[in-house]
């Protein structure tokens, strides 16, 4: 009896094993149907398009600034007296001079930053002459013409010496080739610049205006301008046109 119940009991387990063997084949196949339904679905999902994120400003909108008549007209003073303030500095310091030297390296220098005069131009200069009468000249009007004439072709410019003679003429004092005698002058020079200048006499001091001329057109190529402060009240020492002193007559009574 005791032998039977133990067959039965072995029967029952084995049964009961084999049933679960059997449920759990049967559960895998539908969980990975699920699992791969799942995927699917995740797949299909449609993908979530994020906004761009820039580190560019926001466009500004230009706004219009409308200016009134007060301010415009303020704008223009401010820029006249900038344009006065730069010609005060170029008179105290470039057109005032105080020495005769320095007078003519201002005339020239001023000649020269003209961009329209070419150096390789054959360049004539002339006598300074009085403002108050063109054909009047003095030995101060050929100091300058001649101190220009080192000035400028010491920068470079090609000066041309139009008082040479046709020979050199000699006499017992010596040999001399420039002359102011215009028969013994060629008749005809070449298209050049020609450099000419104004002096005017004032208290204490001396304007000088010099330009540089196209002698084929009349065109003003370039001019300067500078003033000589000498100081003297009485200034017949430097033109040389001092009055002789009074001559007092002495007779007998």
């Amino acid at each position: 009896m005791l032998k039977l119940l133990k067959q039965s009991f072995f029967v029952v387990l084995v049964t009961g094993l084999v049933g679960c063997a059997f449920a759990g084949q049967e559960a895998t196949p539908k969980t990975e149907e699920k699992m791969a339904t799942t995927k699917m679905t995740e797949v299909k999902k449609p993908m979530k398009v994020m906004p761009k994120v820039t580190m560019d400003a926001p466009d500004k909108k230009k706004v219009e600034v409308k200016v009134d008549e007060v301010t415009k007209a303020n704008n223009k003073v401010q820029l006249v007296k900038q344009h006065m303030k730069i010609a005060a500095d170029m008179q105290a310091h470039v057109t005032t001079q105080a020495t005769l030297e320095a007078t003519i390296a201002s005339l020239s220098t001023q000649m020269m930053k003209n961009n329209k005069m070419k150096t390789n131009k054959a360049v004539l200069i002339t006598s300074f002459v009085r403002l108050d009468n063109l054909k009047k000249t003095s030995e101060f009007g050929r100091v300058l013409s001649e101190s220009l004439i080192n000035e400028l072709s010491n920068r470079g410019f090609n000066i041309v010496e139009f008082r040479g003679q046709v020979s050199v003429s000699i006499n017992e004092q010596g040999e001399y080739f420039i002359t102011r005698d215009i028969s013994k002058l060629k008749n005809t020079i070449a298209s050049t610049y020609v450099v000419v200048g104004t002096y005017s006499r004032q208290y204490g001091k001396v304007m000088l205006n010099a330009r540089v001329i196209d002698n084929s057109s009349g065109q003003i190529i370039s001019s300067s301008r500078s003033t000589y402060v000498h100081g003297l009240r009485n200034d017949c020492r430097i033109f040389k046109d001092c009055k002789p002193p009074r001559a007092i007559r002495i007779t007998q009574e």
